[in-house]
Parts: structure tokens; C-alpha cells; sequence
């Protein structure tokens, strides 16, 4: 008798030329639950249930609890998003998962839900890379996308700069050294008395300010790609901590403004010089931080005025979904990817 993985593997060589097959994804990783049918790069449909009004009392995301509601959530947004596709199981060709990075006890929901239903069904496991799946939004706005092209990944815990050769080949040409840059904001809206999550808090403040305060950027003058966000938050902080001890009054839009320009500048200045370095002339953004209205036009701009194309998904593919990882999925299938075994574990590292 031929073993699950067996199976999984003749079912996945079958798909290899294909893209009009099903795909039924999961995204746990932090505090969205999310499920998502898609065939090829196409979202056929796309359920994302946030934890954000949960999460909020307690200004930043509870591990503990986010694990439970995954756990509470996960069965019924799966019928939800076959329903909406307007298909049943034995209509799916193969399941995709979010392994890792993330969460551990998030991360763990939706591996174990994913696996026991591939198993269930006889289906192959696709198990994806977080960070792929970011990358694999653009290919759902723009569809005629191929490699190369660099990745600008900007989220709540990875900034990166990808040179994306294919799908399976991205080069690392820049990253954070310590706080991503959507973490960074968080911490920042925190200091200034602003709601989590920090990102659309600190942008709809910073648009009734100006960038009238003074702070500092990493690496400035230095030549490599990287980014460091923990001396621009230090920096947020001690300005506002002065200010209070010295009983000054200050606008929180102005230090927010101010914090974001910087922010968002370091971000499309390194962008533009991994263009200018290995004249890739297509720059893809990606990520939650992704959605920021300020990250999205100084980027465009900078691609208008230097002479390279930028893709900006649609704000709702920024943020955490399934319909990028069914379409990494999708992506990885094609490049001759091997099922996951039913061992796999998450990864919050990774």
C-alpha cells in the first residue's frame, strides 16, 4: 500500500503544468485567522477573521489568547471559505499552510488543523514560508509578474530587502538588525498615548502634523542596505520624555508626522539603492507596513522620479491573509516543491 506521502507526491507531479486547480490555504501566524480558496493567482475567495479589537485592551498581541481564538475559529472560516468559493473538499487539489515565522502557539494552529485535514482527504501539504507569502501578494495584483524583481518586505517582524531571482532564489540584500520597522511604529504610537496597532494610528495623526522634530537615521553614511529602527524609537522616546519633564507643551501629529518621514525615508532610500545596485528596475512592496499610505506614494514617487516601476497590492494583501500563501503555494508547486510530511512542525523562527 503507497504511503500518504506516496500519494502526496504522484497527486503534486500531476500539478506541475497546471493552474486551473484548487488550493485551500491557512494563515495563523499572528493574530488573523485566515483561510482562502485560490486557483493559480487568482483569489477565489478570501476569509480573514482579525483579533485587533481583542488584542487591543492590552495594547499589543497576547500570544495565549490569540493560540485560543485561532483554535475557536479555524473549522468554521474553513467552511466559510469553501462556501464562498462555492466548492467542497473533493474539489481541492492540494492544502497550503503558514509554518513559520510567527507565533508559536498560533503558528501550531493552523500546522496541526492543516495537516490532519490533508491527511484526512488524501490531499499534499504545502507547507510556506510567512515571508514567501508576503512576496506571493503581488502576484495576485499583478499577474503578469515575474522575477526579478526586488521585494520591499515591511511588516510588524521583518524588514527586508529581497532580490527576488525566482521564487525559490531571493537574496537577502538588506534586513533589520533589531526592531522591524512595524514594531517600531507600535512602540512609538505607545509613547505617544496612540491605540494599537501603532501603524494606522501613527499615519492618521502624522497627517494633521509636520515633521518639524530632529531624529536620527542608522547607518547614515554607511554603504550597506540594512536597517535599524531601535535608535529612532530611543530617540521618539527621549524627545517626548523631555518634552513632559521640561512641561513643554508639544503635538503629538508633529512628532508622529516626524517619526514617520524618517520611518518611511530610510525605507525608500535603501529600496532605491538596491535598484541602483543590481538594476532591477521593478520594486514590489509587501508587508503590512505595506499598507501605509505615506510608505505607498514617497515609494511610487521615488520610482517615478528615478525610472523604475513600483507595484503596490491592494492595502487588504498587505496585511496577513491565506490567499498569499495559497498562491506561494501555487508558485512553489510549479518550481517542483515536495510535500510537507506529516511531521512538520512550526517554525517561529524561520
Amino acid at each position: 500500500m503507497k504511503s500518504y506521502l506516496d500519494i502526496s507526491k504522484e497527486k503534486l507531479d500531476a500539478l506541475r503544468q497546471r493552474d486551473d486547480y484548487y488550493i485551500l490555504a491557512f494563515e495563523s501566524s499572528c493574530d488573523e485567522t485566515a483561510v482562502s480558496v485560490t486557483k493559480g493567482r487568482e483569489i477565489v475567495s478570501n476569509i480573514v477573521s482579525s483579533q485587533i479589537e481583542i488584542h487591543r485592551r492590552f495594547g499589543g498581541v497576547v500570544p495565549e489568547i490569540a493560540s485560543r481564538n485561532h483554535a475557536l475559529q479555524i473549522d468554521s472560516l474553513t467552511k466559510e471559505a469553501l462556501d464562498a468559493a462555492s466548492v467542497g473538499l473533493k474539489d481541492i487539489s492540494a492544502v497550503a499552510v503558514t509554518y513559520g515565522a510567527g507565533l508559536l502557539g498560533a503558528l501550531l494552529v493552523g500546522v496541526s488543523y492543516a495537516k490532519a485535514l490533508a491527511y484526512g482527504a488524501s490531499l499534499p501539504l504545502i507547507a510556506v514560508n510567512h515571508i514567501k507569502g508576503h512576496v506571493a501578494a503581488n502576484f495576485i495584483s499583478s499577474p503578469r509578474l515575474q522575477p526579478p524583481f526586488i521585494a520591499l518586505l515591511a511588516s510588524g517582524g521583518h524588514t527586508y530587502i529581497l532580490a527576488v531571482r525566482t521564487f525559490d532564489d531571493m537574496e537577502v540584500l538588506g534586513s533589520t538588525l533589531d526592531d522591524a520597522v512595524g514594531e517600531a511604529f507600535d512602540k512609538a504610537a505607545r509613547v505617544l498615548g496612540l491605540p494599537y496597532p501603532g501603524g494606522p494610528e501613527i499615519e492618521r495623526a502624522a497627517k494633521c502634523g509636520k515633521p518639524v522634530y530632529k531624529l536620527p537615521r542608522a547607518f547614515k553614511g554607511d554603504k550597506r542596505l540594512d536597517f535599524s529602527f531601535s535608535g529612532l524609537k530611543t530617540a521618539l522616546i527621549n524627545t517626548v520624555h523631555g518634552m513632559k519633564q521640561r512641561g513643554e507643551e508639544f503635538s503629538v501629529a508633529d512628532v508622529a508626522c516626524s517619526f514617520q518621514t524618517e520611518a518611511v525615508g530610510v525605507l525608500v532610500d535603501h529600496t532605491a539603492e538596491a535598484v541602483r545596485r543590481t538594476g532591477i528596475k521593478t520594486v514590489a512592496l509587501a508587508g503590512g507596513v505595506g499598507a501605509n499610505g505615506a510608505l505607498r506614494e514617497a515609494l511610487s514617487l521615488r520610482g517615478a522620479v528615478e525610472g523604475f516601476d513600483v507595484l503596490l497590492p491592494p492595502k487588504s494583501l498587505c496585511t496577513d491573509n491565506a490567499a498569499m500563501i495559497g498562491v506561494a503555494a501555487y508558485e512553489m508547486i510549479r518550481l517542483g516543491a515536495a510535500p510537507a510530511p506529516l511531521s512538520l512542525d512550526a517554525d517561529p523562527s524561520l
